[in-house]
C-alpha cells in the first residue's frame, strides 16, 4: 500500500511540474497574425530577437482583412501586422472591437497595374478598373488615381464612387475583395492593387505599377494590440524588434524599394 501511494504521490508530482512547465510556455508564446507577404516575411526575420528576449514567436498567416482583426478582439492573438491606420480605424468604430496600435513598421505603396496597357494614356474610354471594396482601401485607390488627374473627387478623408466629380474617360469600377485584384487583371483594363497582394501576384510594384503612390503616404503599416494590452510586456518586446534597425535594413535590402521602412 505505500509502495502504491508513494508511486501516486511521485505521478501526481510529475505531472503538477509537467503542467506548470506548459503554462509558463504559454505565457511566453507570443502569437502573431499577419498577412503572408511581407508582413510574415518581416516577422520571421525576429524570431530570433524575441527568442533572446524570453519569447517564442508563433505566426498566423491570414489571406483577408477581415478576420485578424476580428481573431485580435476576441483574444486568439496577441497582435496583428497586416494594416495601415485609417482601416483599423474604420474597423475599431465599425465592429467596436477595442484594439489600438503601437509603432509603424513599413509603408507598401498602392499602384495601378494591368496585363493591356503599358502607359495610363492607353486606357480607352469605358475602361474598367478594379478597385478594393473596403471603404478605406477603396478611398485610397481613387485618390491614387485623382491624383494622377484620371477622375476628381469631392474632399473628404474617406470618399467613394459616389464622390466622383469628374471622370473624362468613363471609367467603370468595379469594387472587389482585395485579395482577389491581382486575378482579375485578365478581365479588366487595370486594377488598382494593394502592394502585398501584388508582391504575392508576381507583380514588381517598381516594373510593374503603371502609378504608384510616393513616399509620403499616410497608410504606414503598423503593430495592432488590445488596448489592454499596449503596455504589457509582450507587446514592448514586439515593438522594440519591429523598429530595430535590423528590420529598417532587411526591408530596404529585401524589397529595393518597392516597400518603405515607416519608422
Amino acid at each position: 500500500m505505500k509502495k502504491w501511494m508513494t508511486l501516486t504521490l511521485s505521478v501526481l508530482t510529475a505531472l503538477t511540474v509537467l503542467a506548470g512547465c506548459s503554462g509558463k510556455a504559454q505565457e511566453d508564446k507570443i502569437i502573431v497574425g499577419a498577412s503572408a507577404v511581407p508582413h510574415a516575411e518581416i516577422l520571421a526575420e525576429v524570431k530570433e530577437d524575441l527568442k533572446e528576449l524570453g519569447y517564442e514567436l508563433e505566426v498566423k498567416i491570414f489571406n483577408d482583412y477581415v478576420l485578424p482583426n476580428k481573431a485580435l478582439s476576441e483574444g486568439q492573438l496577441d497582435a496583428n501586422f497586416f494594416q495601415h491606420i485609417p482601416y483599423l480605424e474604420e474597423m475599431n468604430t465599425k465592429e467596436n472591437l477595442n484594439i489600438t496600435w503601437t509603432v509603424k513598421v513599413h509603408l507598401e505603396p498602392m499602384g495601378l497595374y494591368s496585363k493591356k496597357i503599358t502607359t495610363v494614356e492607353e486606357l480607352p474610354d469605358g475602361a474598367q478598373i478594379a478597385i478594393p471594396n473596403d471603404v478605406t482601401n477603396g478611398s485610397r485607390a481613387l485618390k491614387l488615381l485623382a491624383h494622377y488627374g484620371l477622375i476628381s473627387l469631392k474632399e473628404g478623408e474617406l470618399v467613394s464612387i459616389l464622390d466622383i466629380t469628374a471622370n473624362e474617360k468613363n471609367i467603370q469600377f468595379i469594387e472587389l475583395d482585395a485579395p482577389a485584384l491581382p486575378r482579375t487583371l485578365q478581365d479588366v483594363d487595370a486594377a488598382v492593387i494593394n502592394t502585398n497582394y501584388a508582391i504575392e501576384g508576381n507583380l514588381n510594384p517598381l516594373a510593374d505599377a503603371l502609378l504608384i503612390e510616393s513616399s509620403d503616404s499616410p497608410y504606414a503599416n503598423v503593430l495592432a494590440v488590445r488596448i489592454a494590452d499596449k503596455d504589457s510586456a509582450k507587446t514592448k518586446a514586439l515593438n522594440q524588434v519591429l523598429n530595430s534597425p535590423k528590420i529598417k535594413a532587411f526591408i530596404e535590402e529585401k524589397y529595393e524599394g518597392s516597400i518603405f521602412p515607416a519608422f
